[in-house]
């Protein structure tokens, strides 16, 4: 818990450099508007994008295999579009790498394999019901 929040006071420090640094090069009411541009594009292709991974999944369902690879990506796309509604460059970058879905595959690699070495350590229990 403490690492998260580290993580957080030192991103929210970085954003606001970044604020005061961009700001300073085109001004701040373009900056104004750059975190709001930014923020509608990435919600909205997060909100796409959710759409059609929860569609996939469905139809991977009802062909009777599980839509595991579409749990991950639903999981990316969440913290993506997390991400993207939080105002600031960093944030904004992090979140468009996990929503668009060419970016999105080496994350998707790294928390399967997460995933998959905490279930072998029984971090995360399956259980059926």
């Amino acid at each position: 818990m403490r690492w998260l929040l580290l993580s957080m006071l030192l991103l929210s420090g970085l954003e606001i450099g970044m604020f005061i640094w961009v700001g300073g090069m085109i001004g701040p009411w373009w900056v104004a508007l750059l975190i709001i541009l930014t923020g509608i594009i990435g919600v909205s292709l997060a909100k796409q994008q959710g759409i059609e991974t929860w569609n996939k999944a469905q139809l991977s369902m009802r062909n009777g295999s599980a839509p595991t690879p579409y749990i991950i990506d639903g999981i990316c796309i969440l913290i993506g579009g997390i991400f993207l509604f939080t105002p600031g460059f960093i944030t904004d970058i992090a979140g468009f790498i996990l929503v668009i879905p060419y970016t999105r595959a080496p994350f998707k690699a790294y928390i399967g394999k997460l995933i998959t070495k905490m279930m072998s350590k029984n971090t995360i229990i399956y259980r059926k019901w």
